[in-house]
């Protein structure tokens, strides 16, 4: 019987390790990867009616980048809603140096700094013991 296994185990070695050989019995047809025949290359017309660009010319594109992306992904600009309309008439205009007064010590701001280094600093934990106080 112990025999009888040996062969056994020893003749599907010898299967399994015939397979993976490129010729013998299970010899395999497949594509040859090495003998990929390369292309022509392409070959430019030599008119295509273009003109090359003249220095300091614009570039000729259609619009702004912001337009051209509106253009593609929905189609063009589209029409405003009625509560977005309202929104925007009741926000009203921005001043024009809204962008540079941001930085005045005048503008009321928040003072994050100390608790965001707490948080940042806080040992970090699975979260089953947090618990949040709010100070007075």
């Amino acid at each position: 019987m112990i025999k009888f296994a040996r062969i056994a185990l020893m003749a599907g070695l010898g299967a399994m390790t015939a397979a993976c050989g490129s010729g013998g019995l299970l010899d395999r047809n497949r594509p040859d990867e090495f003998a990929v025949q390369r292309q022509a290359p392409l070959v430019v017309p030599p008119d295509f009616n273009l003109q090359p660009p003249q220095p300091g010319a614009p570039r000729p594109s259609e619009g702004s980048a912001a337009a051209q992306t509106l253009d593609v992904l929905f189609g063009g600009p589209q029409a405003r809603s009625g509560v977005e309309t309202s929104m925007l008439e009741r926000a009203g205009a921005a001043e024009p140096g809204i962008r540079s007064a941001v930085g005045d010590p005048q503008t009321a701001t928040v003072a994050k700094g100390a608790v965001t280094r707490d948080i940042i600093a806080a040992p970090e934990g699975d979260g089953a013991t947090a618990s949040a106080v709010i100070p007075s």
